[in-house]
């Protein structure tokens, strides 16, 4: 088996600072993350959140912790830089992962508003590829 390190990309959109909507919005990306790339979190070797400067109610890392299996992984929060006029409440997440092979796929995920920054990395695009996939796959079966 041969290893090889991957970087997987991930952006959301929280409503509000609170604790409460960052929760949700860091909970639904991870979740989602984790369903299309499969990651296995004794894989994970860091991962860094960057947040725009109007969230400061609580740490991505920090909610990230909470889930099953994310409680060791190396994490670190940071304030993304600011640029006038560029989207507001944004969670930004860059995960480095080892993959067993190196053509093991990644899925990028960008969901709510932040599907504004990366349309090609859109949830809606992402189920499409996956469909797309699965029909592929389906039709080579004898």
């Amino acid at each position: 088996m041969e290893w090889k390190v991957k970087a997987i990309r991930g952006a959301t959109t929280a409503p509000e600072n609170t604790v409460a909507a960052i929760r949700e919005a860091v909970t639904e990306l991870l979740k989602t993350l984790e369903f299309y790339n499969r990651i296995d979190t004794e894989q994970i070797i860091s991962t860094t959140f960057s947040v725009t400067r109007d969230l400061d109610a609580v740490f991505p890392a920090a909610i990230a912790r909470e889930r099953s299996h994310w409680e060791n992984v190396p994490m670190i929060d940071l304030q993304h830089m600011h640029v006038e006029g560029s989207l507001e409440r944004c969670i930004r997440v860059l995960i480095h992962i080892n993959v067993p092979e190196p053509s093991t796929s990644i899925h990028h995920t960008y969901l709510r508003r932040a599907s504004e920054l990366r349309p090609e990395w859109s949830l809606s695009q992402l189920k499409l590829e996956t469909n797309r996939s699965l029909e592929t796959n389906r039709s080579s079966v004898p």
